[in-house]
């Protein structure tokens, strides 16, 4: 029976796992999002009107359209004619009259501009309108 001698430079199993490639990903998954986060909002400037309801959930991706100070609308950042609202709505939701469309307005608009775009949101197929604001200063 022979004996194999042990020489100083076999490595014995390492029982740890290193997590440092771990923290690594971890870390610039982090700022990918931090930076990616702000880009998913809607940008168009208008001043809401304040609300004293509780906020519901946000979905991940909404469908807003904006009526500016103007009168002009928009379906996120894109400026759209209120013709072509329709055909924009089905662009934008991939047909999908399920989808929540969030309707956000300036507080100066007067009401029947409103009604206007709620009834060519009912006419489009989108009945699941919310209306946006800001929460309320009590």
């Amino acid at each position: 029976m022979t004996v194999k001698p042990q020489s100083g430079d076999d490595l014995g199993e390492m029982h740890e796992i290193n997590v440092t490639p771990f923290i690594d990903v971890m870390l610039v998954l982090l700022i990918i999002f931090m930076v990616a986060a702000p880009l998913a909002t809607v940008d168009v400037k208008i001043d809401l009107p304040s609300s004293t309801a509780e906020p519901a959930p946000k979905p991940d991706k909404p469908l807003t359209v904006t009526i500016r100070a103007d009168g002009t609308l928009a379906i996120g950042n894109d400026t759209v004619a209120k013709e072509a609202l329709s055909h924009a709505l089905t662009a934008a939701s991939n047909g999908d009259t399920e989808q929540r469309v969030f309707l956000r307005a300036d507080k100066t608009i007067e009401y029947g501009a409103l009604m206007e775009v709620m009834d060519s949101l009912r006419d489009a197929g989108y009945l699941k309108v919310a209306l946006v604001g800001l929460e309320g200063r009590s």
